[in-house]
């Protein structure tokens, strides 16, 4: 059984353990707020734009002009899987469920012949792909120098993606990321954005005739890419707020299961100081009977 001493010690590490997770907590629900405000603010932007492109290129489709964005390569060989995940931990299942969805989109593209490659955004995504995919990753790009996420992030990432599609190294691009619901609920998400997908309207759905100046073809040449590096800007923003969301709930776990040691350490710390002390009492009763 440890001693008194050993006792008073793990009781006090509990506590500087539980006075961390509490501060920890209360960060992550100072910046919750603003990541989230972000993330809100970008969705209705970032729906809005799809919305327009597809019915633009819905227009487009099947004209021998239609940029390779929207009509893909005519291939389904090569899929690049661009994954974002956060840069720190203790966020319990945060990261860890965005690799989940994307290792077994790897696993199930792989069985089928296709060809993987990994472009990782966020060190604890990297960490974890590697373990497996480590030679199919192509790109890793960390954002921790990064303080205020911006669109110039997601236009780099962008530029990157575009620049390695031009060059023929994939077919199919697909987006991994967290959407933030709430506090205890962020969704893992894949989303394709290269080639375009376009929605197909409802049977019922009005329809609408748009003349369209300069032609389609040239109009979706500019947006096609601009809307890739929305959806990125999108995914690392709901990420952020997913991230810190992930965060506040874990640390609140952590500090009431601290609390909830300290409470039983203290028990158990009390029950042997206290048999301790009756221990000490009956010796002396003892000894001075036998005088």
């Amino acid at each position: 059984m440890a001693s008194l001493k050993d006792m008073r010690v793990r009781i006090a590490s509990t506590k500087a353990t539980q006075k961390i997770t509490k501060a920890m907590q209360m960060v992550a629900a100072s910046r919750l707020r603003r990541a989230q405000q972000a993330a809100e603010a970008a969705r209705p932007y970032a729906d809005k734009m799809g919305a327009v492109i597809s019915n633009i290129a819905s227009a487009a489709a099947g004209s021998p002009g239609a940029p390779a964005l929207l009509a893909g390569t005519g291939r389904d060989q090569a899929h690049l899987l661009l994954v974002c995940t956060g840069e720190r931990g203790l966020s319990g299942a945060f990261n860890s469920s965005i690799v989940r969805l994307a290792r077994e989109r790897a696993q199930a593209l792989i069985a089928q012949g296709k060809e993987v490659k990994f472009f990782c955004v966020g060190r604890k995504g990297y960490e974890q792909l590697r373990r497996l995919f480590d030679k199919q990753i192509v790109e890793h790009l960390d954002l921790r120098s990064v303080r205020q996420l911006g669109f110039v992030n997601a236009e780099d990432i962008a530029k990157k993606v575009l620049a390695r599609f031009d060059n023929g190294e994939f077919d199919v691009c697909t987006l991994f990321y967290a959407q933030f619901k709430s506090v205890i609920a962020q969704i893992p998400t894949a989303q394709q954005i290269i080639p375009l997908v376009v929605e197909e309207k409802a049977a019922n759905a009005p329809t609408t005739s748009y003349e369209y100046e300069p032609e389609e073809d040239e109009l979706l040449s500019g947006l096609l890419p601009r809307n890739i590096a929305v959806q990125i800007f999108r995914a690392l923003l709901e990420n952020n707020a997913s991230f810190y969301g992930a965060q506040m709930s874990s640390m609140d776990n952590a500090t009431r299961n601290a609390g909830e040691m300290i409470r039983k350490q203290t028990q158990i710390y009390n029950r042997t100081r206290q048999a301790q002390i009756t221990k000490e009492l009956i010796e002396i009763i003892s000894g001075a009977e036998a005088v």
